[in-house]
């Protein structure tokens, strides 16, 4: 674009940018060629390197009841807590899971229903007790509505 002699304005609405950032690529283009335009990777180093990140992975492999957890589910707030306490790191559960899935781990929902689950309990309070449960819904015929009022003469 730079090359095509496009204006900075018209090139900050087509990547939906500020002007700013392309006249400062321009700036780069100008000094480095299309070389000094290409990505220098992130800002900031990743909070556990390979080496904490392979030690993070040995934990999850113990489960979470050998970390003290009642069942065998890892949450994102359960995997926080445990990189505190084992690295002494804070990370959101937001960077948690970019971590995760940077490193090949998928979030996974169980495949059956627990086995204490009673279907006729289920399908008998869905039928009964949600219809009292539920509110009304709107209606969309004709009549009244909270919006308009009758006009008295």
């Amino acid at each position: 674009m730079f090359a095509a002699g496009q204006d900075n304005p018209v090139i900050a609405k087509q990547l939906r940018v500020s002007v700013r950032s392309v006249q400062r690529w321009r700036r780069s283009w100008q000094d480095g060629g299309r070389q000094a335009l290409r990505s220098k990777g992130p800002a900031s180093r990743p909070k556990l390197g390979e080496d904490l990140f392979a030690a993070l992975e040995q934990e999850l492999d113990k489960g979470p009841v050998a970390h003290g957890w009642e069942d065998q589910t890892w949450t994102l707030a359960r995997i926080k807590t445990l990189i505190g306490h084992r690295f002494h790191k804070n990370l959101t559960p937001s960077a948690i899971a970019q971590m995760l899935r940077r490193n090949g781990w998928s979030h996974q929902i169980p495949a059956r229903r627990a086995l204490e689950r009673d279907e006729a309990a289920v399908a008998g309070w869905v039928k009964e007790t949600w219809p009292m449960v539920e509110a009304p819904r709107r209606r969309s015929g004709p009549g009244p509505s909270s919006r308009t009022r009758p006009v008295s003469q």
